[in-house]
């Protein structure tokens, strides 16, 4: 199971890159994950850092935390960390961030990785149904970085 959006914001890409990696400030953005702390001396994103996150699922609960490692860190370029489980990688966000005429085209994705349960849940236990969440709380997100990075 995989999805991305894609929004356009009039902003310089670092200024969106810098709100992107402060994991400290995801709740501003995100309908799910509400707090995020750097965790293992982490003070700031870098390949192989770890921060955990609150999740609030569908923004109503279950509640739980689950610990990330950052995978990619271009600065005024992309962004993308692991949720894992135990240290196995079951799920990978990304954001890509491109130049435009005048902004910054942004594209957050996820991907979970593929093995026997994550085709067993889309099928069986409303995957699609999953997805179809992820991608409209990705645009709201993308949507809400944009609020802030525009009206500066």
């Amino acid at each position: 199971m995989q999805g991305s959006a894609t929004v356009r914001m009039k902003a310089p890409a670092e200024k969106i890159w810098e709100l992107i990696t402060d994991v400290r400030t995801i709740g501003r953005f995100s309908p799910e994950t509400f707090e995020a702390e750097w965790i293992d001396g982490a003070t700031g994103p870098a390949v192989g850092a770890r921060f955990r996150g609150h999740v609030r699922r569908n923004g109503i609960g279950p509640v739980y935390w689950t610990t990330c490692r950052v995978t990619a860190c271009e600065p005024g370029r992309e962004f993308g960390f692991d949720v894992l489980l135990g240290d196995r990688p079951v799920n990978h966000w990304h954001y890509r961030l491109t130049p435009t005429d005048g902004g910054t085209e942004v594209t957050e994705s996820f991907r979970l990785t593929p093995s026997v349960w994550t085709t067993l849940y889309y099928w069986l236990f409303g995957g699609y149904l999953r997805q179809r969440r992820n991608i409209r709380d990705m645009t709201t997100t993308l949507q809400r970085i944009k609020d802030v990075v525009e009206a500066a």
